[in-house]
C-alpha cells in the first residue's frame, strides 16, 4: 500500500464496561497501522470519553509501536475505560467533566479537532459507537471531516444488527471456568442452592452461551456413580433469561425434584432476568429505583440474585443458598482464540474503512447478509433479544428439564 499523507492521524478510545476484546483491539490497530505506514500519528485517549473532553492523551511512541501486539494477550483495556454519556450534560457537569455551560459533545468535538484527529476508532458498545458517531456529525456540520470508526464491544451480543460482538464468545467460556470452581461448593453443605448471576441486562445471551460452554466441558470429566459422585449434581439444573418468562412455582416444585434427588440445585441466572418485577416491587414499597447515567436500573443494587435467592430458597426447602457472580472474572479476561480471530477481521476492516473515510460501526450485518461491513451508525443500537428458540439451547433446555 503506497505512503499515506502525513496529515492523517488516528486516535483510539475504549469505553463503557470492560470485555475481553479491549486490549487487543488497541494492540491490533497500533500494530496494523504501523505496517501500513509508520508515519501515521496515533494518540490513546485516557478512560474513554473522559479523557477526550479533559485533553488527556498520549501519543503513542516508535518502541510502543513495535511492541502493541503483546497487548493482544491482556484482558481489561491497556488504555483506560469510563462510563460517559455525552448527551446527559448534567452527569457531565457534576462529575466535572466540563464546565458549566459547556456542552459535552461540542468540547469532545473540539478537543479532536484541536488534537487534528481524522480517523477515530472507538472501541464499545451502541452507546459509545453512537455518541462517536454524533461528535463526528457535529465537526462536519462546523467544517471539519472525522472518520468514526466503531468496533462492537459487548459480551452481552446484543447490538442490533451486528452478529457477533467482541469479547462475547470469551465471557462465555470464562463465566464457564469460574462455575467449575463455584459448583463444588455444593458438596459444602446439604441440600445447597448455587445461584450463577451472569451478566446481562436486557439480554440472555451471555448466560444461555455459559451455560452450554459449562456443560460441554463438564462432559469431558469422569465421575463415579457408584460413589454418588455423579455428573448430574454438576450439571446445570435451570437456566433463567430475561427473554423467557419465569414460572416461579412450577420451576421451584421441579427444582425441588431435584432438590430431593441430587442434594444440590444449580441455577443460571442472566442478571436482568427477572428485573421488571423487582423494580416493581421497590416501587410499590415507594423505594427509590437507583439508576446509572443512562437511566439504566443499576443492577448491582437492585441485586437479582438475592432475590431469587430469597424466593427460590424457601420453596425448594435449600438449607443454604449461595449467590456468585462471573461478571467481573469474566469481561476482564484476556481474548481467547475465536475471540482474537474475530478481533482482527474487524480491525482490518475497521482500518480499510478508515483510511477509504468510510464511517461506521465494523461488524457482521445480520441485515446483510452476514456481510463484513462498516455498519451505518443510524442503524446501530442496543437492546437486541437473544433469540430463545435456536435449536442449541433449546435442546439444553429439554436436556435439563426445563420448559422452555
Amino acid at each position: 500500500m503506497a505512503a499515506l499523507q502525513p496529515k492523517t492521524k488516528v486516535g483510539l478510545l475504549t469505553a463503557g464496561g470492560l470485555a475481553p476484546c479491549l486490549s487487543a483491539s488497541v494492540g491490533f490497530l497500533i500494530d496494523k497501522y504501523n505496517t501500513i505506514d509508520p508515519s501515521i500519528e496515533i494518540i490513546c485517549y485516557r478512560s474513554g470519553y473522559k479523557g477526550l473532553l479533559s485533553g488527556d492523551s498520549f501519543v503513542v511512541d516508535a518502541l510502543a509501536r513495535k511492541t502493541a501486539k503483546v497487548l493482544v494477550a491482556h484482558g481489561g483495556s491497556a488504555i483506560g475505560n469510563s462510563r460517559v454519556k455525552l448527551t446527559n450534560v448534567a452527569d457531565c457537569v457534576k462529575r466535572g467533566l466540563v464546565k458549566e455551560g459547556e456542552v459535552p459533545l461540542e468540547v469532545a468535538a473540539n478537543q479532536l479537532k484541536k488534537d487534528g484527529i481524522t480517523i477515530l476508532h472507538t472501541i464499545g458498545g451502541d452507546d459509545t459507537n453512537t455518541q462517536a458517531a454524533k461528535v463526528s456529525a457535529f465537526l462536519k456540520s462546523n467544517g471539519y471531516a472525522v472518520t468514526v470508526v466503531g468496533l462492537p464491544k459487548t459480551i452481552d451480543n446484543d447490538v442490533v444488527p451486528i452478529r457477533q460482538s467482541l469479547g462475547a464468545w470469551t465471557a462465555a467460556e470464562q463465566g464457564a471456568i469460574f462455575f467449575e470452581n463455584v459448583v463444588n461448593e455444593s458438596s459444602a453443605n446439604p441440600r445447597m442452592l448455587i445461584i450463577h448471576e451472569c451478566m446481562g441486562r436486557d439480554c440472555g445471551y451471555l448466560t444461555a452461551a455459559t451455560a452450554q460452554k459449562y456443560r460441554e466441558r463438564l462432559g469431558d470429566k469422569w465421575f463415579i456413580d457408584e460413589m454418588d459422585y455423579t455428573k448430574a449434581k454438576k450439571d446445570v439444573h435451570a437456566v433463567f433469561i430475561p427473554e423467557i418468562p419465569v414460572d416461579i412455582k412450577a420451576e421451584a416444585a421441579r427444582l425441588k425434584g431435584l432438590m430431593d434427588k441430587y442434594d444440590c440445585v444449580n441455577i443460571f441466572l442472566s442478571e436482568g432476568a427477572g428485573v421488571k418485577d423487582i423494580v416493581a416491587e421497590m416501587e410499590a414499597k415507594g423505594e427509590e429505583v437507583p439508576r446509572d447515567a443512562f437511566g439504566h436500573v443499576k443492577l448491582d443494587k437492585v441485586n437479582p440474585g438475592q432475590w431469587f435467592a430469597a424466593t427460590f430458597g424457601p420453596m425448594i426447602q435449600a438449607e443454604k443458598v449461595l449467590v456468585q457472580k462471573s461478571g467481573y472474572f469474566a469481561r476482564s479476561a484476556a481474548a481467547n482464540a475465536e475471540d482474537r480471530q474475530l478481533i482482527e477481521a474487524c480491525v482490518d476492516k475497521g482500518i480499510a474503512c478508515g483510511l477509504k473515510a468510510e464511517s461506521g460501526c465494523i461488524g457482521h450485518d445480520e441485515e446483510r447478509g452476514d456481510e463484513l461491513r462498516a455498519i451505518e451508525f443510524e442503524r446501530i443500537a442496543g437492546g437486541k433479544a437473544f433469540n430463545a428458540k435456536q435449536e442449541w439451547f433449546v435442546t439444553m433446555l429439554k436436556e435439563i428439564g426445563q420448559t422452555a
